[in-house]
């Protein structure tokens, strides 16, 4: 059903004269009634009833009419619309977070994201950062904010906000690896990633002797642990400014300086938003980590 033989049955209902209304589209009397009769086979209906002189519309033409020139009118805009650069066209974005990002920095800003575009519609998904990315991969979030390096082709980032790390505990004290013997270690995993913070920041990177080794899956639940005075564990500082300075917590080793991260938000390419992404960066910058 192209668009022609949709004007030519408007033109036929209106005029209700198949000759006059194939000279109101310019086309012959016979290309006109070709038109109509494939149009009346693509449908699999009659839509008008013929004499020599008259053509009345078909029950199936009267229920047709009203949803036809919907059609005409509607393509009539399509030009308008696309030429019309000062349209805004509403759009959604799947972010993918760490749970604790997610809830204390992200979160809290959406608000301020909407204001600033009004169009886009930012809606999150939490989770750990291997799952984070494996939905990335498979389309199922548009982007996602992670301090993991990546070094695949197939994806792009823009880097957020630096992130600082400190080796904290309660009423612990740590001068050097020696000190570790009595001690336990929350982490988020077995392979140690927030540890290695500090490990890579000593000129001797060699695994330390925890008494224990706890693993919570999480910063949230590794503060929790700290706080009970279970252990010690290197967390990010945004994470725990107000607990350092509340007296909560204590910096281990606090000349050390601990190697540094970066928050980035990361998508696939090629991404058919890569352009609002990369404005969306622009934007979370200028919200302070919290």
């Amino acid at each position: 059903m192209d668009l022609d033989s949709l004007k030519c049955f408007s033109a036929a209902a209106d005029t209700l004269n198949f000759r006059a209304a194939s000279r109101r589209v310019g086309l012959s009397p016979g290309a006109f009634s070709e038109r109509i009769r494939r149009l009346e086979e693509a449908l699999g209906a009659r839509l008008f009833d013929r004499t020599t002189r008259r053509a009345q519309l078909t029950d199936a033409g009267r229920r047709l009419l009203p949803h036809i020139r919907q059609l005409l009118r509607d393509a009539d805009r399509c030009r308008e619309i696309a030429q019309d650069t000062s349209a805004v066209v509403p759009y959604d974005l799947v972010i993918g977070t760490r749970f604790e990002l997610g809830i204390s920095w992200l979160t809290p800003s959406l608000s301020q994201l909407q204001q600033q575009t009004p169009e886009r519609t930012i809606h999150l998904y939490m989770g750990d950062s291997p799952d984070l990315l494996a939905r990335m991969q498979r389309g199922e979030v548009d982007a996602a904010i992670t301090s993991t390096r990546l070094t695949s082709g197939s994806v792009r980032y823009a880097t957020l906000h630096n992130e600082e790390y400190a080796f904290i505990g309660t009423t612990q004290r740590v001068h050097s690896s020696e000190d570790a013997q009595g001690l336990t270690l929350i982490d988020v995993s077995s392979d140690l990633p927030l540890f290695r913070y500090l490990l890579d920041s000593l000129p001797d990177g060699s695994p330390w002797p925890f008494k224990n080794q706890l693993y919570m899956g999480g910063i949230a639940g590794i503060r929790h642990r700290v706080l009970e005075g279970i252990g010690v564990a290197v967390l990010p500082r945004y994470f725990i400014r107000d607990d350092l300075k509340a007296g909560r917590m204590t910096e281990l080793m606090p000349e050390q300086t601990l190697r540094e991260d970066a928050f980035r938000l990361v998508w696939q390419v090629p991404h058919p938003f890569e352009p609002e992404l990369i404005r969306l960066a622009e934007q979370l910058r200028e919200v302070p980590l919290r």
